[in-house]
């Protein structure tokens, strides 16, 4: 054999070999798609379950149902029922902030965090979002694992809120007598107590929303008096805030 056979041999044994660990790669990438696709099936799963059954009645058999999968999937990714609600309230939590972060991001007076809350709160509504998160809410009393990822979803709000409500209150003569993380959980609990609340008393609920417009009214004014009037209010602030 010359040693330009020898040569093609190599390189046609080299080509071959090329080609093999390129369809290994593409069937090892086809797998991890598809074990992806199943995992976002059982997370969208449980908390289409979760919302539309209840706690009571979400299971690894009303999940893998509503997922459109083998029962036994759901171990096999998840570990547990627990596990899985807890992974599908992160990822529920995760899709609906990012749905929103553009609108939050410029949101530059408290009148439109407001305004963004009551349109946010229709269309959360319309989506069963509201049910599913009385639904976690209400489980999440009993389950830790469960009180710990509803928690961090809703940290994933306040965070967002924490935020806007440092853009709009810098240069304000209450910012520096205002607890801004403190105030972003408020803001969050309120908004999540009118959500559940309404479910029992329509109008009360929008009777809240009507009062925290006011609030922001008030606050706008508060910004718009002048340097006199801002400096008498921040003495006052001082004196008020002494122990």
């Amino acid at each position: 054999m010359s040693a330009d056979t020898g040569r093609q041999g190599v390189g046609q044994e080299s080509e071959r070999d090329t080609k093999q660990d390129a369809k290994r790669d593409t069937k090892q990438d086809v797998k991890r798609d598809t074990k992806q696709d199943t995992k976002v099936k059982l997370l969208e799963g449980a908390l289409r379950t979760l919302a539309e059954q209840g706690i009571a009645k979400t299971s690894a058999r009303s999940i893998a149902a509503t997922a459109g999968v083998n029962q036994a999937l759901v171990f096999y990714h998840f570990g547990s029922v627990d596990e899985l609600l807890a992974a599908a309230c992160r990822h529920g939590a995760e899709q609906r902030v990012a749905r929103y972060r553009n609108r939050l991001e410029g949101i530059d007076s408290l009148a439109e965090l407001l305004a963004f809350g009551r349109d946010m709160h229709v269309k959360e509504r319309e989506a069963g979002q509201v049910a599913f998160l009385g639904q976690l809410l209400a489980a999440a009393q009993t389950q830790p694992r469960l009180a710990l990822a509803t928690a961090a979803g809703l940290r994933l709000w306040t965070d967002e809120i924490e935020k806007v409500l440092g853009r709009v209150l810098e240069g304000s003569p209450v910012a520096e007598f205002t607890d801004t993380v403190g105030l972003a959980r408020a803001v969050s609990a309120s908004f999540v107590g009118i959500e559940l609340y309404e479910g029992v008393d329509e109008e009360g609920a929008a009777c809240a929303f009507d009062a925290l417009d006011q609030l922001a009214v008030l606050a706008a004014v508060f910004d718009e008096l002048g340097p006199l009037a801002q400096r008498a209010i921040r003495h006052r602030l001082r004196r008020t805030a002494r122990p």
